[in-house]
């Protein structure tokens, strides 16, 4: 840990340019991982289908697509309501 001071301090001396830019990079690159925004948009793309459905008239013998374009079947949008 003190070489990586030493050299940090030393690297900041004599190009605190650089240094900051490389800082900027990283930070850059790190917080799109950790941010929570990443997290509800991820959660959002996985329940919003790709193609729009297309309204199918029920016969009797299907019962996973609903009667009705309201009828709430599907994904469970509980945790969109409670944010």
């Amino acid at each position: 840990m003190a070489g990586i001071t030493a050299f940090l301090k030393n690297a900041w001396n004599k190009e605190p340019v650089i240094v900051a830019s490389c800082g900027i990079g990283l930070l850059g690159v790190a917080l799109p991982l950790i941010s929570p925004l990443t997290k509800y948009s991820t959660m959002l793309n996985k329940v919003v289908p790709y193609n729009y459905p297309v309204p199918i008239r029920d016969d009797g013998n299907m019962p996973d697509v609903p009667a009705h374009p309201s009828e709430p079947k599907g994904n469970n949008l509980e945790w969109l309501k409670n944010f």
